[in-house]
């Protein structure tokens, strides 16, 4: 190749020498730019060719470039990208192979587009990116020598934003009577954790969750990448920022929970509890911020306390000073989980502090294949929840 000639594919038909006169010029290739060159063209392929061309070239130059087909399918939740240039695609069903490759020499392109496009920085320097791309698709992507085989590219598409407890009876997530409990503990202003594994579709409840509350509150919601999107009229988002290649600027979100309290939220709202910001969440929830609410990986809502005991020691925090805490904190666990049948709320917990001190999480509800039943814990629950709440489990009294 000669030096300064221009690596990869070319841009498609007649298109390839103005867009690359335009790159050459150090102008991007940005959507604006391609329908200048498009509308150019419009006397060589007509109004349809020009436009479709210049839609083949937005996709293949500022878009998701072969990918692109795969978030069209409303089914899609995952595109994972391996350093080979395979393609896998999960559609609530497991991961499987898709039928469309990247080019092996292509991935490192493309994640690094994709990065700038989600506005972070991919390079060797800084060998790994987590951002959000234009029209919420949550981006991650890592560079070799972190990674074997080439980059890596991780894509979480956000596919249902729910109108509150009712739609996750409408997708099949809950039933009537453990719907009626969750819009119960909403309306009680209890504070609540949804746990689950990773993709079990812990945010997509919690964004139900949100958007069951009153209009009228202000809801104050602190993430370190977006992806909580609630149908709710009055929601102020709060994104924390990576340091620099120079370890500088960085914004965590501890320091995020700590503005939050100054912006008079209704609720205060932790997308993933997953560091030091427990100790600041935990301590606003004991302040009479109620109804305050997050998620965190956990595997069961019994393991809720020595998950965040795990959290809050990263940031020196005693395990006695976590459970005394928790005790004024938090009243619920809504378990989230994803087997053969799809995504679904598998039970709902209640704390109870033990004569040790310690805070432990019983089962007070449970959601099968049957149908919600009450658990040995349900008389704490039932007692969260405002007088008359309705349908009840099966074996609630």
């Amino acid at each position: 190749m000669r030096p300064g000639a221009r690596r990869g594919p070319a841009p498609p038909g007649r298109f390839a020498g103005p867009v690359e006169r335009s790159i050459a010029a150090g102008e991007g290739p940005t959507p604006a730019r391609i329908a200048a060159v498009a509308r150019a063209s419009v006397p060589l392929l007509g109004h349809e060719g020009g436009a479709r061309a210049g839609r083949e070239l937005e996709v293949a130059l500022v878009g998701l470039g072969p990918l692109a087909p795969l978030l069209e399918d409303h089914a899609v939740t995952d595109v994972l990208v391996n350093g080979d240039g395979s393609v896998w695609v999960d559609r609530g069903d497991g991961v499987h192979a898709a039928d469309v490759r990247v080019p092996r020499a292509g991935v490192r392109p493309l994640a690094t587009r994709l990065a700038g496009l989600a506005g972070r920085r991919l390079d060797d320097a800084q060998p790994w990116v987590d951002g959000l791309l234009p029209g919420g698709v949550r981006l991650h992507a890592v560079l070799p020598p972190l990674v074997e085989d080439g980059a890596h590219l991780s894509l979480r598409i956000p596919r249902r934003r729910l109108a509150g407890v009712p739609s996750l009876v409408e997708h099949g997530m809950a039933d009537a009577a453990t719907a009626a409990v969750l819009g119960g503990l909403v309306a009680a202003r209890r504070s609540l954790l949804v746990t689950g594994g990773t993709g079990a579709g812990k945010t997509t409840v919690l964004g139900a969750l949100l958007a069951q509350c009153p209009p009228h509150e202000r809801l104050v919601v602190v993430e370190d990448v977006r992806e909580l999107d609630p149908l709710h009229p009055h929601v102020v988002r709060l994104q924390g920022r990576a340091p620099n290649v120079e370890g500088a600027g960085e914004v965590s979100l501890s320091v995020l929970v700590r503005q939050a309290l100054r912006m008079r939220p209704d609720r205060l709202v932790v997308g993933e509890v997953r560091g030091g910001e427990v100790r600041d969440l935990l301590a606003a929830l004991n302040t009479g911020h109620e109804g305050g609410a997050g998620t965190l990986h956990a595997n069961g809502p019994q393991e809720v306390p020595a998950r965040l005991e795990a959290l809050a020691s990263l940031v020196g925090m005693p395990r006695a000073a976590v459970h005394a805490q928790l005790r004024g904190a938090l009243h619920a666990v809504v378990h989230v989980v994803r087997d053969g049948a799809g995504r679904r709320i598998g039970s709902v917990g209640v704390l109870r502090p033990g004569p040790d001190g310690f805070v432990h999480v019983d089962v007070a509800l449970e959601n099968g294949p049957a149908g919600a039943r009450a658990g040995p814990a349900w008389p704490r629950l039932s007692a969260l929840l405002p007088p008359g709440t309705t349908p009840l489990p099966r074996g609630a009294t």
